[in-house]
């Protein structure tokens, strides 16, 4: 491609760029993603439209490639860019019902306190398979800054835009600022990753956690200095609690210490192997403070968790061309080639994304997200090895984020705006209208669906600032063996929060019926139903608001 004149070059991408979109919509049926399948995201037509914005986009990044700012200014852009690029979504409901978990955890401790979450952490607070650090820095923003979804939209998208700029200090530090500017460009391109950001998920929270704690320890090694070695230590022991996974992904340290190691430089070697030692001994006393927690979530991982990666899977392609920008894939795989061609050791650190799916086997892309800055450098790697024009260059890395932020926000978000779990978020609005401080809830069983309906009370109540009441008993659990190997089955395994209670004052309480839909209610009872559906998936979440008077009269 080097070859080519710039403006050829140019051509040449515009025309894929935009040839990409029609090409995968064509073969949309290879796509089995579990939450944006393009399947489903296009059952509504939309497409001429989008591909026409798709273009016009593309169009758009021609005069904005030509401008070359100055590296000074390379973090305030991508962080501004990542910030825009996500802010449009906070919108999107709570799509992934394991956020009532982590909502559960945050509410525990923005009621009882810090240390009472700490001492409860396995005991009266639920934990399933979670680790405590980024349930409990959400519950540290509710208790100080107000339990509102808004607070924590507001962390998620500083920390994925603080990623996007920890991602491109990555890539200068290893290679040069061009390489991390593209990077954090690319990032943007991760169609699936943005919808993921406005949730109340640990996912975009552990990648921020482990591309910090990356960035940080290069930073310790490479420039000495105590507070950076402490602020190292501190952020990969936070990277330990956050997921179990990680404990998988961290690895990538000990990677760049061996890479710095080659470059001959003895004082960094001696701080990286301080830096991992001192990591590894206060996570370690942490863990086994925690010990007996923490062996009960390890043997539910083994019997339960690893069995299920065999069944939750979804496709190479699925994963990498339609919910990552194909251009990013391309240019990672070609980024393979020419560093196993030069012999580039440095290229190592990114690509332990490579081996963490390829020996671990991983095919979920939930569970490759906290490793996507990785990607993002390894596909900025191959593209300043695909060409030697700088221009060319930024055009690819813009090219591929307006077509991603497009199919985002025309495609995902209206799709996702229009699902079940879109009405637990109406339905939480419509309630702060209604006068008085709490209603109660009648949870009814699912229809078509193994999980427990009463799992989506917490975001219900994530979404509405009204006290909510629980007065019937828990409903009757499934056969163990439908549970056995069900990814609902937390649903099922968690305790009733002790604030849904009933108290003193509680009657004559707006009625709200949360349910999978289909209930024959008396006429005139239904005062306001809450029942978007695409149809896709099996778990349901319909609200009723029922009139207690129109009921009464029935009754009678």
């Amino acid at each position: 491609m080097n070859r080519l004149e710039r403006t050829d070059q140019l051509l040449l991408i515009a025309f894929l760029a935009v040839l990409a979109f029609p090409l995968l919509y064509a073969v949309r049926v290879l796509d089995n993603n579990t939450l944006t399948s393009w399947q489903w995201v296009f059952r509504q037509g939309g497409v001429l439209e989008l591909f026409l914005l798709v273009a016009a986009v593309t169009i758009v990044m021609f005069p904005l490639s030509g401008v070359a700012p100055d590296p000074r200014l390379h973090p305030a852009i991508l962080f501004l860019a990542a910030l825009l690029a996500v802010m449009p979504l906070w919108n999107e409901p709570e799509v992934i019902l394991d956020a009532s978990r982590y909502f559960s955890q945050a509410k525990y401790l923005a009621l009882h306190g810090p240390w009472s979450f700490l001492r409860e952490w396995g005991g009266e607070i639920d934990v399933w398979t979670d680790l405590p650090a980024i349930p409990f820095v959400f519950g540290v923003a509710f208790r100080y800054l107000g339990e509102s979804r808004t607070v924590i939209q507001g962390m998620t998208t500083l920390l994925f835009s603080l990623t996007v700029v920890s991602t491109y200090r990555i890539g200068r530090t290893l290679v040069n600022a061009e390489t991390g500017l593209l990077a954090g460009l690319l990032l943007l391109g991760f169609p699936y990753l943005l919808t993921q950001v406005p949730l109340m998920l640990v996912d975009v929270p552990t990648m921020a956690l482990i591309t910090f704690s990356l960035d940080a320890f290069l930073c310790a090694v490479l420039i000495g200095g105590r507070l950076r070695a402490l602020l190292a230590v501190a952020l990969i022991v936070l990277a330990i609690f956050a997921k179990f996974s990680t404990w998988l992904m961290l690895p990538v340290l000990p990677v760049a210490a061996f890479v710095i190691a080659r470059r001959g430089d003895k004082a960094a070697v001696r701080r990286s192997l301080l830096v991992l030692g001192a990591s590894a001994v206060v996570g370690a006393a942490l863990l086994a403070a925690q010990y007996q927690v923490i062996a009960a979530q390890l043997d539910l991982l083994r019997e339960y968790q690893l069995p299920g990666l065999g069944r939750w899977r979804e496709s190479t392609l699925s994963t990498f061309f339609f919910q990552i920008h194909p251009f990013v894939t391309l240019l990672a795989a070609y980024g393979v080639v020419t560093a196993v061609r030069k012999k580039e050791i440095v290229f190592l650190v990114p690509a332990c994304f490579v081996l963490f799916v390829l020996l671990l086997r991983v095919e979920r892309i939930r569970y490759m997200l906290p490793l996507f800055p990785l990607f993002a450098l390894m596909a900025s790697h191959g593209l300043r090895a695909l060409s030697g024009d700088a221009r060319v260059r930024r055009f690819t890395a813009l090219s591929v984020a307006g077509a991603s932020l497009v199919l985002v926000l025309f495609a995902y978000l209206p799709f996702l705006n229009n699902s079940t779990m879109a009405n637990l978020r109406d339905a939480g609005h419509y309630l702060d209208s209604l006068p008085g401080e709490a209603v109660e809830v009648l949870v009814l069983p699912q229809h078509s669906s193994i999980g427990n309906t009463e799992a989506a009370v917490p975001l219900l109540d994530l979404f509405t600032r009204k006290r909510l009441i629980l007065r019937q008993e828990p409903q009757p659990r499934p056969s163990a063996g439908k549970l056995l190997t069900s990814s609902l089955r937390f649903t099922w395994e968690l305790k009733r929060p002790g604030w849904y209670a009933m108290q003193d004052d509680d009657s004559g309480l707006p009625l709200v019926v949360l349910s999978s839909g289909d209930e024959p209610f008396p006429p005139n009872a239904a005062g306001k139903r809450f029942a978007a559906d695409t149809s896709t998936f099996r778990y349901k979440t319909v609200l009723t608001v029922l009139n207690r008077s129109a009921l009464a009269q029935t009754a009678q």
